[in-house]
């Protein structure tokens, strides 16, 4: 039973950006955590209160969403790379830099996954026919 989850675990992460996605959640939710403070000063100080709350979350649904989509990873992982790059502005140096450089360090993994190639007997066979 064990054996068989992490065998279809296993195939799942091989066939998708897991590593980046992850990298990208794990960032979006250190800016998210840094930038949590009560609602009341959120509402007196506007945008800037809300940008790290949609910067953090902006980057998780990045993270998530070629995970459940891989043909989508090359649009979500630049737009994950850019927000993470706008938390160190709008949110306390991106979750004091490590938030920041989680998300980059996810988006480029996703932008830089491809489907894993066939071995090479399956690739001498596909030649020569």
């Amino acid at each position: 039973m064990l054996s068989d989850a992490r065998r279809w675990f296993r195939a799942f992460r091989r066939t998708r950006p897991f590593w980046g996605g992850l990298w990208l959640v794990a960032g979006g939710w250190t800016v998210l955590k840094f930038s949590l403070s009560s609602v009341q000063l959120i509402v007196n100080t506007g945008f800037g209160g809300v940008a790290g709350y949609l910067t953090g979350g902006g980057m998780i649904l990045c993270g998530l969403i070629p995970i459940a989509a891989p043909r989508q990873r090359y649009t979500f992982g630049l737009i994950g790379t850019v927000l993470a790059v706008v938390s160190l502005v709008v949110s306390n140096l991106g979750g004091f830099l490590v938030g920041m450089a989680l998300g980059v360090l996810g988006g480029a993994m996703t932008v830089g996954w491809g489907p894993k190639r066939p071995g090479r007997p399956a690739r001498r066979l596909a030649e020569e026919s």
